[in-house]
């Protein structure tokens, strides 16, 4: 497979499973995260899918494209732990969490991914989803929907 092919496989079963989850949180009540803004184009997703959600984005660096610049009340910039530590102490619970945070090495990933795991799920409400490019732990794995390739993305359900 092309690395293009790969790319829009990935893209497309990003925002597959992204409106997929925003189905599933529509009863729940909770704000949004984007974990890893990048250039901004899940959080573009997130805000035209769900506009009347409140979208916190965590990240290191504000580098994203102009037009994605999330409100700077919803955007805490530094390492993850501590943004998560905060939105946790001022009282803020998540409905759906994207996460996409990545350093580009896959075992560096993953110890990364395992390492937040703890600190996501005290912002999670209950029934509340996470879509993942990476494996999370200590949440239980669902079926997301149906056509993405199984370990393209994962899917979790807070308890």
């Amino acid at each position: 497979m092309s690395r293009l092919d790969s790319m829009l496989r990935r893209l497309t079963a990003q925002r597959d499973g992204l409106n997929w989850a925003t189905q599933e949180i529509s009863l729940l009540t909770g704000d949004v995260l984007d974990l890893g803004l990048g250039n901004g184009r899940t959080y573009d997703h997130l805000r035209e899918v769900m506009p009347e959600r409140r979208i916190w984005v965590i990240d290191r660096v504000l580098q994203c494209h102009p037009s994605c610049v999330p409100p700077e009340e919803n955007f805490l910039q530094g390492e993850a732990a501590p943004m998560l530590d905060r939105l946790a102490e001022g009282g803020h619970k998540l409905a759906l969490a994207h996460y996409d945070l990545g350093f580009g090495i896959k075992e560096k990933d993953v110890a990364e991914a395992a390492k937040l795991s703890p600190v996501i799920a005290r912002v999670m409400v209950p029934g509340g989803v996470i879509v993942s490019g990476q494996p999370l732990v200590g949440f239980k794995e669902i079926e997301g929907p149906e056509g993405i390739p199984e370990g393209r993305y994962m899917f979790y359900r807070a308890e």
